[in-house]
């Protein structure tokens, strides 16, 4: 750290690299609904508590885990102990030592157990509810007990929303939810004005080094014209989720960077398993006939993305090629006729503003095998609300959205999504979902250490999936962002998190 920062002073004298300074102003495409980690269930929540707080572990832009607050570890050879060693010397924003006592206090307020117990553990449980016992050894070493081995563990202890925050600060809310974090990280959360921006301001006394930044405002601007407009004209410095027929004109444009990078997302439409039409495995293949996703990805996407072909995307670790389902909506008809649906029927597909242009396509490709599509529009924050309702009450047919393996593991992109002990609320296999041998698999492909025995039982699951169709599978999704020119060392992170821990802005 020490030689960073002289080189980093060697640099601002000469005139050239990094320098200290200024304010980042990033607009993304929804606000977040909370920020507490035990709540969250989308990017916009762990945009902004990635940079306030911080895992155990840290996902780097090529996909390796790293040290973070744990700076090593050690597991036993029965794979059921975890004991980590943690870095010494960190505080939390508000003054508070960062020590075993707090990882325990965190993890446990994520599972609900122990002190907590009774409490509703979180939403993303699925993550760690492997360990049963959290135990503190010494003021820096922690151990984590499991009922049976768990090979993601470590990938886990990555994730933004397994950060670790001040202990003092959660005590003093009295149970409520978390909407002012205060971690460990490279940024203070400063406010929240909802509907406007959330301000972070950099920590200065940070151990790995204050950032260059003074200050990231985050923006919430679901209109992709409003995003791009207003970085053209200079009033937000980064945007991401850009449309691909505007990214011929950004590119063009002297005072703008385009990126585009590959990611770890698949997006679906999700088809409710439990009630309605779509319970018969029939209509849910009838549907994967009925859209052409070739015409989608070139036309609507503009070739940034390609045919899903799995759940999961290629670049995932235990992916498994199971498709494309082919375009053929003449087989779309005959299932729905042998089904009881010969005429077609009617339904509702559910999507937050960004989407609408792609639920249009779609819109129109079921109204040619007769199936007539309402697109229900809502924010994001009322989105989630319906698609976590629990399937007596749910009012969803279907709905358009994506899913980001954060952790670059197939676990994470399948267990929560496919086991049918993850339905909504409890977790989010939204659209109820169940296979029993699939359940089968996904148990065992948590506890097998093996990388070779993993990937043989994700494979089998992974057609069993295509085949029962639990989703429109659609497109592994290439992600966009654009940014002013004076705009520096932001990074994407494998998860599609922007990390602004070594970003800077050139003078002007």
């Amino acid at each position: 750290i020490v030689v960073s920062l002289v080189l980093s002073v060697g640099l601002l004298g000469a005139g050239a690299g990094p320098r200290y300074g200024g304010t980042l102003v990033l607009a993304t495409t929804a606000e977040p609904p909370n920020l507490d980690p035990t709540r969250h269930t989308c990017i916009p929540s762990a945009q902004i508590n990635f940079h306030v707080g911080e895992a155990l572990f840290f996902l780097t832009p090529e996909g390796e885990i790293k040290p973070s607050l744990a700076i090593g570890y050690e597991v036993c050879e029965d794979g059921l102990l975890w004991t980590l060693t943690l870095r010494e010397g960190v505080r939390f924003h508000d003054g508070t030592p960062f020590n075993a006592d707090a990882v325990k206090f965190n993890l446990e307020r994520f599972l609900a157990i122990g002190q907590f117990k009774g409490a509703r553990p979180a939403i993303f449980r699925f993550l760690l509810a492997a360990i049963v016992k959290v135990e503190v050894l010494g003021e820096y070493t922690v151990v984590l007990h499991t009922a049976a081995p768990f090979a993601p563990l470590k990938a886990h202890l990555t994730h933004a929303f397994t950060v670790i925050l001040s202990p003092t600060a959660i005590k003093a809310l009295g149970g409520a939810i978390i909407e002012a974090p205060i971690g460990t990280g490279p940024f203070k959360f400063k406010e929240w004005v909802r509907g406007e921006h959330i301000t972070l301001v950099a920590n200065k006394n940070y151990w790995g080094g204050r950032p260059y930044l003074d200050e990231i405002i985050v923006r919430p601007i679901p209109e992709e014209a409003t995003r791009i407009m207003m970085l053209e004209a200079g009033e937000v410095d980064v945007i991401i989720g850009v449309p691909p027929m505007d990214i011929p004109r950004l590119e063009a444009d002297p005072a703008i960077n385009m990126l585009i990078v590959p990611g770890l997302a698949t997006d679906y439409i999700g088809l409710n398993n439990f009630r309605g039409p779509f319970s018969d495995v029939r209509v849910r293949h009838a549907v994967n006939y009925a859209i052409d996703r070739e015409s989608f990805v070139e036309h609507i996407l503009g070739g940034l993305g390609t045919v899903a072909t799995a759940p999961i995307a290629p670049v995932v670790a235990g992916y498994h090629t199971a498709g494309p389902w082919p375009f053929n909506p003449e087989r779309a008809k005959e299932l729905l006729a042998e089904a009881g649906f010969p005429d077609g029927f009617r339904t509702t597909l559910r999507v937050t503003p960004p989407r609408l242009l792609h639920a249009e396509a779609v819109q129109a490709d079921l109204r040619e095998v007769g199936i007539e599509v309402e697109i229900i529009v809502t924010e994001w924050a009322a989105f989630l609300a319906t698609i976590i309702l629990p399937p007596a009450e749910s009012v969803m047919d279907m709905f358009m959205l994506g899913w980001i393996t954060m952790t670059g593991d197939a676990d994470y992109g399948l267990f929560p999504l496919f086991h049918s002990s993850q339905w909504a609320p409890v977790g989010v296999n939204r659209v109820f979902y169940k296979n029993e041998r699939v359940d089968e698999l996904l148990a065992a492909g948590r506890v097998i250490l093996d990388i070779e025995e993993r990937k043989a039982l994700y494979a089998e699951a992974i057609e069993l999936i295509w085949q029962d169709a639990p989703w429109v599978f659609m497109f592994h999704r290439v992600e966009s962002r654009a940014e002013l020119v004076h705009v520096q060392g932001v990074v994407y992170r494998p998860d599609l998190i922007l990390c602004f821990r070594s970003a800077w802005i050139k003078a002007r």
